[in-house]
């Protein structure tokens, strides 16, 4: 019967009730006091036990020690991290100084005696929070967005049970290192809008929140590049990170996860690198990505069945709009203002109720419709080599003869010669190529191209030059005739038989080959040329 009083007893009224009693039925006078520091007292006595009764007088003691342990440490911590909370803020509702107990403050809720709740949103409060904010160990929600609390944030490290945070809209003046360590149970994390914060990185101790679903911290002063754990948020839906100081590339990790909106516009430094990882996040609404620095053509994002905003604004992405991101019928609003595109004016279905492409782009006509043969082989050799931003800022407008670099064009208005020698370009030798029927002069070298000499080259009847010297080329080499000049120096996987056709007689050595200003084959050093059809090897 004792022990069962014992056990069922969890509340302090009800531990205080329990001790009353099991010392009622001993017949032992039971005081209970609760001093400054909410201490308890008790007096047990029992006249003349017997050997029996002393046991059991032993046993309850111990019994009811480890109760009175439970029921203090139970009321100390919160009480005093209360205490303490109230002390530091200013402007608190009228209830929290009128003598009521912490439990009964207005925003506050408990269990028992234990805090689980604080809500004190846009109450006009200031002032600073405790450095033992995390004693409350059963604290679920923190809401305290819209306030002019300043000062360090304490740390949160180790709540468990903590399931929001609302910082929105403060004065914080800084984060403590692993602040939000041990949050197993964390779903929303949302401090935007803290300018005053000294600048820190994105808290990777997050990884231990595998329940997150919203992490907003738009404003909040953060740097450096966004680290690569988002697979260890499997819940996560929403991700606002914007005006922060990010830099670097978007993680891998994006590919494949559940978020909704994502939100990295406005970085002040610049994110940058490619955009792909969109094309596999399946599951996207809302793409804020303007205002950085990305790169490279817009992805595919035909999986992305669901996604009706993207904001792609002042970037520096390159090629042309994809076919499949005009066709999206769930796409509403779309902005491509001020990057490097080219192709076709875009034409959006009638579900696009917002579509903006002005500014720096150089889309090759000024109204919908398609660009010229040769500028669309051009616009396909520059996709092989990932639409470098130096052919998108010297391409321009509808005629490849007309001031486009690199380019040379006969008195016919076709392209004879392209020369990319020394452009650092990576990529493939794009099969496009043998669409620009009259080429003669096709010159490569010095970059950082890969994959094999496409056959199809072959066809390009008029060709009388193809340098493809010192990259990293691979593969067999295709028999062009006598008539071509073929140099493939530089390129240690590549194949080294000659092709049929040509006569005999050494090899070229690298670099004694290249082409006159007007795209014709320039004479070797010495007065002398490599054979026709030989490979310079």
């Amino acid at each position: 019967m004792v022990s069962r009083a014992v056990s069922t007893a969890h509340s302090p009224t009800e531990q205080h009730s329990s001790l009353a009693c099991l010392c009622c039925l001993y017949k032992t006078p039971f005081t209970h006091k609760t001093g400054g520091k909410n201490q308890t007292h008790l007096s047990l006595s029992l006249s003349n036990p017997g050997m029996g009764q002393l046991k059991t007088l032993q046993a309850l003691r111990l019994t009811l020690s480890l109760l009175l342990l439970t029921t203090t440490a139970a009321t100390a911590d919160d009480s005093d991290v209360m205490s303490k909370l109230a002390e530091g803020l200013k402007n608190t509702p009228k209830d929290w100084s009128t003598g009521k107990t912490y439990c009964d403050w207005e925003g506050v809720k408990c269990d028992g005696n234990r805090v689980t709740s604080i809500n004190l949103a846009s109450k006009s409060l200031s002032g600073s929070l405790p450095s033992n904010l995390n004693s409350l160990t059963q604290l679920t929600t923190l809401s305290l967005q819209s306030n002019s609390l300043s000062g360090s944030f304490p740390s949160l490290a180790n709540l468990s049970a903590l399931q929001q945070i609302f910082l929105d809209t403060n004065n914080f003046t800084s984060i403590p290192s692993g602040c939000f360590q041990g949050l197993s149970s964390l779903q929303v994390l949302s401090m935007s809008q803290n300018i005053n914060l000294d600048p820190w990185v994105f808290p990777t101790e997050l990884i231990q929140a595998s329940s997150l679903v919203t992490l907003a911290a738009g404003n909040a002063n953060l740097y450096g590049s966004l680290p690569d754990i988002f697979a260890s948020f499997p819940n996560l839906q929403n991700l606002r990170l914007s005006y922060n100081n990010f830099s670097g590339f978007l993680p891998k990790s994006f590919s494949g996860s559940g978020i909704q909106n994502l939100w990295l516009n406005n970085q002040q430094f610049g994110l940058s690198g490619t955009i792909e990882v969109l094309s596999n996040m399946t599951q996207l609404n809302q793409v804020w990505l303007h205002k950085n620095l990305f790169t490279g053509p817009i992805p595919d994002i035909s999986k992305c069945e669901t996604l009706f905003d993207l904001q792609l604004r002042d970037n520096q992405l390159t090629g042309i709009v994809p076919a499949t991101l005009m066709s999206s019928t769930a796409l509403q609003n779309v902005s491509l203002d001020n990057n490097k595109l080219q192709g076709p004016l875009p034409v959006f279905g009638s579900n696009v109720k917002k579509a903006t492409f002005d500014g720096t782009n150089s889309f090759c006509q000024t109204k919908p419709g398609p660009c010229d043969p040769q500028v669309n082989t051009l616009l396909e050799v520059a996709r092989a080599l990932g639409y470098p931003i130096l052919l998108t800022e010297s391409w321009e407008g509808n005629n490849a003869c007309d001031g486009w670099s690199f380019i040379v064009c006969d008195t016919q208005g076709k392209v004879i010669t392209v020369n990319f020698e020394n452009k650092h370009f990576t990529g493939i030798i794009s099969p496009a190529f043998a669409n620009l029927t009259s080429l003669k002069n096709l010159v490569l070298k010095n970059n950082n191209l890969t994959g094999s000499i496409p056959a199809n080259l072959l066809t390009l009847t008029q060709l009388q030059l193809l340098d493809v010297s010192n990259n990293n080329l691979s593969g067999e080499i295709p028999q062009f005739p006598y008539t071509v000049k073929l140099i493939t120096t530089g390129n240690v996987l590549i194949g080294t038989t000659p092709s049929s056709g040509g006569g005999g007689g050494p090899p070229s050595g690298s670099g004694s080959n290249g082409t006159t200003p007007n795209g014709n084959p320039a004479p070797a050093s010495g007065g002398s040329s490599v054979s026709p059809g030989m490979i310079a090897g």
